[in-house]
């Protein structure tokens, strides 16, 4: 495997993998890999395609000719002297209006028709413009002077679609019966073909004079021959066949929308397009209801529909297979580049996709309207195109942009980190590509980050310029020599590392005295609590209170149960570390007022350690807990940090028993004396009566709590007692009395 961008892959893929069977990971590089077009299409583009294998390259010029008043356009056509018609409309005002632009780019609004919204033109032979309006489908002509006529009353709601056949008749696709009728050149129309479905939605007449139909609700694709004899040459997976185009005898369809879970709007209605305008709400009943609204309250809709859209292709042998769908964008328009390949427009995000193949597709276009309506294709290879939300009027190509820019999503390193070499997989015969980059310790990339820097390239490889941080984004421009094509880029890569921080001792824990963690080592007679102590206690996990949920995001000795070990101490505590690295500990003690440190414990990987306590004098200590991250680190690079323990005290010397006083009253012994220990508090005094039962003592003053505690009860004089006294460290003492 020679290939340098292979060997980086398998690189990324090894780490990846790395990541998924081990969650926690030292210090190391990481790859920020960009070879998807999902990557790609997180950034910001200007003047770029994206194809769906990640290859990017530059998109064909898209310039702005018109940006009318009106929000909606619907439909454009062009008469033989290269004027451009183009007209739409909105659910308000009395008229709609058509506008002309001409050759050189200049527009002017050509016509005003009764009529709410026009949703399609055509133009004859004489060059005169047909508009049909809805609601109440009519059909005007204007002349070159801008004055309309009514031609024709379809005498139905809604007209979709219009074309004119070589002998000057006029096809008109209709809904709400479906009905396609036939207008000869003086304006007298006939029914021509019944669909039997509500709606002729998309309608063409493609070389061979047929007319190819595009239906709803059932999502047909018809022929119908010039004898009006209706054939159905596919039925699509969707509800609405919005519509359909001829290349070179092969017919394309695209259908939105699923076939069930329709919206009722005035009664029985088609499922509409899942987003908002301008799809219109086809589908009114056939008699007996008024007609769906109209362009902007389609949005009131739009949440109750579902089924995105699909393009099929329809060989001249009738067989039909899917070659495109999405999920989420509606196809409102088709056409076709200068190699035949379909371009589609949609909504709502205003993508124009091109279809490479059945498998590849190009974000070729991202208009600033939300919905790409029409097309129109011109001999000199530009395609024209309107839109919704806003209506405007663009061309696109046919040459390609001479370059543009891709800003990239950001990258959270999580850390703050340092930059490598990156590195690019570009095909650049004609043109050039320049690689930027910025950082920054904010999410947003807006404000307060480092400049762009320039990446220098060899080879297609340079260093990161940017200032170490924990956010990162890069920029790269593809320029294309005039005439030339367009360079490709198809992978960003850009390695970069943590910088390891030194782990954190969050807390320190000193347990219960003369309890350890573990027991396996315990005699029986250790294990055994003169004082009535418990074998085991329950300890919940360090920083937290009994029976209370831990919170902490360090790593924490957990709950646990410790037995009973007369002398033992245990000590707990809780470390994190920035890096995930795994960490090592070591465990040290000294006397409070002493400065030498004493090693009990080295290369610890538990959160706990219990030691024997009666090895040392009695007296006030403290811990201290280093970790270290050596593990995951080189012997150079590896960090440690330590934190002390609050002072504790190691008291394994009983108390003792002073000023005892017997006093003898006939049969009975009044007995005093005074319990003292000189590091803890007296926890509880008892007697025995000749070897029998402990009975528990109850101070003079009622109340303990003290290092010296003085002691008085009497019992029968003829006896033999005995008196023990025990600290609050299980220490002992005993002394027989009489």
């Amino acid at each position: 495997m020679n290939n340098p961008t292979a060997l980086r892959r398998l690189a990324a893929v090894l780490l990846f993998g790395a990541a998924i069977l081990r969650p926690c990971l030292a210090v190391e590089t990481q790859i920020w890999d960009q070879s998807e077009q999902a990557d790609f299409t997180r950034g910001t583009s200007k003047h770029l395609s994206i194809r769906s294998d990640g290859r990017v390259n530059l998109a064909p010029e898209f310039t702005e000719l018109d940006s009318t008043t009106v929000p909606y356009l619907w439909a454009i056509a062009q008469d033989s002297k290269g004027f451009i018609y183009y007209a739409g409309g909105a659910p308000t005002g009395a008229t709609a209006r058509i506008f002309q632009l001409k050759p050189g780019g200049h527009s002017k609004l050509f016509a005003e028709v009764p009529g709410l919204e026009i949703h399609a033109l055509a133009v004859d032979a004489a060059g005169r413009v047909y508009a049909a309006v809805v609601p109440d489908a009519k059909i005007y002509r204007i002349g070159t002077d801008g004055k309309p006529q009514l031609f024709f009353d379809a005498n139905c709601k809604y007209i979709w679609s219009m074309s004119f056949d070589s002998a000057g008749n006029l096809f008109v696709a209709t809904g709400d019966s479906g009905v396609i009728y036939k207008v000869t050149p003086d304006g007298k129309g006939s029914e021509f073909a019944q669909t039997n479905e509500t709606h002729a939605r998309s309608m063409i007449i493609d070389a061979a004079g047929d007319l190819i139909v595009g239906t709803e609700p059932g999502g047909l694709v018809l022929r119908v021959t010039p004898q009006g004899e209706t054939f159905v040459l596919y039925q699509t997976g969707k509800r609405e066949v919005t519509a359909v185009a001829e290349h070179h005898g092969i017919i394309y369809a695209a259908s939105v929308g699923n076939k069930t879970g329709a919206v009722s709007v005035t009664g029985p209605a088609p499922v509409l397009p899942s987003t908002a305008p301008p799809v219109t709400p086809t589908g009114a009943p056939r008699s007996g209801a008024s007609p769906p609204s109209l362009g902007p309250a389609i949005g009131s809709l739009a949440a109750a529909v579902t089924g995105g859209s699909e393009l099929y292709r329809i060989e001249q042998d009738g067989f039909a297979e899917r070659i495109w769908q999405s999920s989420s964008d509606l196809v409102y328009a088709i056409a076709f580049d200068r190699d035949g390949r379909p371009l589609l427009g949609t909504g709502n995000k205003g993508v124009i996709y091109r279809v490479d193949s059945e498998q590849l597709s190009t974000e070729l276009l991202n208009a600033p309207p939300t919905q790409v309506t029409a097309f129109l294709s011109s001999k000199s290879g530009t395609i024209y195109a309107v839109t919704g939300n806003v209506g405007n009027v663009y061309a696109i190509g046919p040459k390609l942009q001479s370059s543009g820019v891709l800003e990239s999503d950001v990258l959270d390193a999580n850390d703050f980190s340092y930059w490598g070499t990156a590195h690019i997989t570009c095909d650049c015969p004609a043109g050039s590509i320049r690689l930027e980059t910025r950082s920054g310790n904010l999410s947003n990339p807006q404000h307060d980050w480092s400049a762009w820097s320039p990446v220098v390239l060899s080879d297609l490889s340079g260093d990161v310029k940017a200032p170490p941080a924990r956010f990162l984004q890069y920029r790269f421009t593809l320029t294309r020599n005039e005439n030339g094509p367009s360079p490709v880029l198809s992978s960003v890569d850009i390695p970069f590392i943590a910088k390891n921080v030194a782990p954190r001792i969050r807390q320190i824990d000193i347990a219960p005295f003369n309890y350890r963690e573990s027991s396996s080592v315990l005699t029986l007679e250790r294990n055994s609590a003169a004082s009535g102590s418990p074998t085991s206690i329950s300890v919940p996990a360090v920083g937290q209170k009994r029976n209370a949920p831990s919170s902490s995001a360090a790593e924490a000795a957990p709950a646990a149960t410790l037995q009973y070990s007369k002398g033992y101490l245990t000590v707990r505590w809780s470390a994190s570390d920035q890096n995930n690295d795994s960490l090592i500990f070591k465990v040290e003690l000294r006397n409070k007022k002493g400065t030498t440190w004493r090693l009990l414990k080295d290369k610890l990987l538990e959160r706990f350690y219990s030691f024997d306590t009666t090895a040392f004098p009695d007296g006030d200590y403290i811990i201290r807990i280093t970790a270290s991250d050596a593990p995951d680190n080189t012997p150079a690079a590896a960090l440690t940090s330590c934190m002390d323990s609050d002072p504790f005290t190691i008291d394994n010397t009983p108390p003792t028993i002073t000023d005892v006083n017997v006093v003898r009253h006939g049969d009975r012994a009044a007995i005093t004396f005074t319990a003292t220990d000189a590091l803890s508090w007296v926890d509880k005094a008892e007697y025995s009566l000749d070897g029998g039962d402990w009975t528990l003592i109850e101070p003079v003053s009622k109340v303990g709590g003290s290092q010296t505690v003085k002691y008085s009860f009497e019992v029968p004089a003829d006896q033999a007692i005995a008196i023990r006294v025990f600290d609050d460290d299980d220490n002992v003492a005993v002394k027989q009395v009489q």
